[in-house]
């Protein structure tokens, strides 16, 4: 056990940081599969080697703001201790838009871009949205132009804002560090100059939160490889969509966000809003009087009060005989997600096992045939290897969980991922 945990540390510590930040996401292989995957692990994690805030943590990761937060409800945003664990966003649940140009979900703070050059691959980034009182709006649309140190010519509502706040703004903004627009700007074909842009020093932290005037604001990292890979003309779907579906490897999960600032939806409604969902997803119609597959409610309820943005496994359907696959070339090595282990024994009984065709077939009343027989002993065999399994896993899971609380000293479950 000590030698395993002395090449885990040692793998620890050779994590690039590169790989950490990557946003480049595989599509999944299986045609209809809409749930992407940045690390192996099931629940990646961080740990603080110096006293920090949940907003440096995010910075490092290129994750938003509230996104950090809501996946690490019990850290204080402001000062995480030197050595503590943070958890880290892994699996994303696509929105249900074309699989081209740019989407926007701004429920989420996140965007989804799908190179045209790079079939098979999505890149995500997280973004700020506008305030309550400054919408960013949603629809279609395109990028009209793109600009390279634009100066900000800050319209006179805004003007009169700053300088109700005691911070008068000059008719102009020059580009430099103290440019809300950053370094490179998309304009977008709306009326009223809505943009994709990066951010000023003094307002970097605000990644990932509703904080804009209306247009989307990113990391400059970020904005300058989408301004460099991005063409004039590209589709922009600017989407609202606090819950989302989907599936992979035939597991059906649920993502749940909390409302926008100024929007309250009940309890009832997001409900229903899930179960609507629920039956698009499995080919079942609105007005459908069939009952839904027998689903983990838990899991349902969990993350409809959660919010926390997490996909969580709610279902699992036996995989159909002639599944389709994508053509894609892997970029990423392929997810391996976990396994909603409860339904999948409840998705099973649909199918009776050889021990029980044998059981019923004994039943009749009939003679044992010579069939019945080989059966019998066949079911024999069955039941002890079952046994066999059942007792060699049982000590496999005793030995992982021991591993597992001696690898991490007691945090989550997951593997970390470098500073």
């Amino acid at each position: 056990m000590k030698s395993r945990c002395i090449v885990v540390f040692s793998w620890l510590c050779c994590v690039n940081v590169q790989d950490a930040l990557a946003t480049a996401y595989n599509l999944p292989p299986i045609k209809g599969d809409n749930v992407i995957t940045q690390y192996k692990d099931d629940v990646p994690l961080t740990r603080a080697d110096q006293d920090e805030t949940l907003l440096d943590v995010a910075r490092r990761f290129l994750l938003g703001q509230m996104e950090i937060v809501r996946l690490n409800a019990d850290v204080d945003r402001w000062h995480v201790k030197k050595g503590e664990v943070v958890r880290l966003a892994n699996k994303r649940i696509l929105p249900d838009t074309p699989h081209e140009g740019i989407t926007l979900n701004i429920s989420e703070y996140r965007m989804y871009y799908y190179p045209a050059n790079q079939p098979g691959v999505v890149m995500s980034y997280a973004h700020g949205v506008g305030r309550q009182d400054w919408k960013t709006p949603l629809g279609k649309t395109t990028v009209g132009k793109k600009v390279k140190d634009p100066a900000w010519h800050p319209p006179e509502s805004i003007r009169r804002e700053h300088a109700a706040n005691g911070d008068p703004l000059p008719e102009i903004v020059p580009p430099g560090p103290h440019n809300p627009l950053g370094a490179h700007a998309l304009y977008l074909n709306l009326p009223g100059e809505y943009r994709i842009h990066g951010t000023d020093i003094d307002k970097i932290f605000g990644i990932g939160m509703q904080i804009t005037h209306g247009c989307v604001r990113m990391y400059p990292e970020d904005i300058e490889e989408l301004y460099q890979t991005v063409s004039v003309g590209t589709s922009v779907y600017i989407v609202k969509q606090p819950i989302k579906v989907g599936w992979l490897d035939n597991v059906l999960y649920i993502e749940a966000h909390p409302d926008l600032e100024g929007e309250e939806m009940s309890k009832d409604a997001r409900y229903a809003m899930a179960l609507s969902l629920i039956k698009k997803a499995i080919g079942s119609s609105e007005t459908s009087t069939e009952p839904l597959p027998e689903f983990d409610q838990k899991a349902l309820n969990d993350a409809l009060t959660k919010l926390d943005g997490d996909p969580a496994p709610i279902y699992e359907r036996l995989p159909p005989i002639d599944q389709e696959t994508n053509n894609f070339l892997p970029v990423l090595a392929p997810p391996t997600p976990p396994k909603a282990t409860v339904l999948k024994a409840k998705a099973k009984k649909a199918s009776p096992s050889l021990a029980s065709r044998t059981h019923k077939t004994a039943s009749k009343g009939d003679k044992p045939s010579v069939k019945t027989k080989a059966n019998k002993a066949t079911q024999k065999k069955i039941t002890t290897v079952a046994s066999v399994k059942k007792t060699t896993s049982e000590a496999a899971k005793k030995a992982t969980s021991k591993a597992a609380t001696s690898k991490h000293e007691g945090s989550p479950g997951g593997y970390f991922h470098g500073q």
